[in-house]
């Protein structure tokens, strides 16, 4: 394993922490007690290797990828880039859009091929990557604010339901964004899948032109990021209450048009207090309020 790497049983004795550089994941596994330990070894093995495996094809992973574009070679770069192919015509995108997700999908694919589970979740960052066998669910909750989280609602993820993977993705995330979404949380088949729509959905949410929002050049934070001299958003100020309507309703056109497609199944949109579900009829996978919610 690389020297880098921290790997460790948090107090709790159940979750599993990894990581390495900007990757910082949470994990957990149920089952027998040695189904558990050689899941955790599977997943401390593979994490080893990622950061070095995705940092050999950077300049590639940075780029927008058109669909004539060359594939990356590494496992999880190709899930990267498989997850934004369906934006590349129409949105700006490159593969680092879904790199939390993938590597979240990737460790969770190391830990059941090496072990028999039940159920598990692996966390990178926000962005979860599930397993559930026949019978078993998780109940998820959702933030309103990445950078200081409480909940606005919660949702319930069973074995029949098909999400996999959740994403969320906002401008006070850790990642860049074009729109100014406190938060959108995403549930979709994988999760990857779920990570890329969450940014195209969050830049959605947004007032272009707009006075009381900052934006400053990527580069100018951040002089390798993969988004160059296109500006995000870095603070929002007071918006009034038709503003805030028009910028949830531009993100809930984008979510509406994802789930129509089925590259989602479901979304909510969260700006200064007021959020918008989108979702398909199931009541397993409906939102539920813990404060005011919108059905959009």
């Amino acid at each position: 394993m690389n020297a880098r790497a921290q790997i460790r049983l948090l107090p709790d004795g159940r979750r599993l922490h990894l990581h390495d550089g900007p990757i910082d994941i949470v994990l957990q596994a149920w089952g027998s007690s040695h189904s558990i330990e050689n899941a955790y070894r599977a997943a401390a093995t593979r994490f080893s290797t990622i950061l070095d495996e995705l940092c050999t094809e950077l300049t590639l992973l940075r780029k927008p990828f058109p669909q004539d574009s060359e594939w990356p070679d590494g496992r999880v770069a190709r899930r990267m880039t498989a997850a934004v192919m369906p934006y590349a015509a129409r949105y700006f995108i490159t593969p680092m859009a879904a790199v939390a997700g993938a590597v979240a999908e990737e460790i969770l694919s190391a830990m059941l091929s090496a072990a028999d589970l039940s159920r598990a979740y692996v966390n990178d960052g926000g962005d979860i990557a599930l397993y559930l066998c026949k019978g078993e669910k998780f109940e998820i909750g959702m933030i309103d604010r990445p950078d200081r989280p409480s909940l606005f609602g919660t949702t319930t993820v069973t074995s029949a339901d098909r999400i996999r993977g959740i994403a969320t993705s906002g401008w006070r995330g850790r990642s860049f964004s074009f729109g100014i979404a406190d938060a959108v949380t995403v549930l979709a088949d994988h999760a990857p899948a779920a990570d890329a729509a969450a940014t195209i959905i969050a830049n959605a949410v947004d007032l272009p032109g707009h006075s009381a929002i900052l934006r400053i050049p990527a580069c100018d934070l951040a002089p390798d990021s993969d988004l160059g001299s296109r500006p995000v958003t870095q603070a929002v100020g007071e918006l009034s209450a038709p503003q805030i309507d028009e910028a949830l309703a531009r993100g809930r056109q984008t979510a509406a048009l994802l789930l129509k497609i089925g590259l989602i199944r479901a979304a909510a949109l969260h700006l200064r207090g007021e959020t918008r579900v989108i979702a398909e009829l199931q009541p397993d996978t409906a939102v539920q309020p813990e404060r005011k919610l919108v059905n959009a």
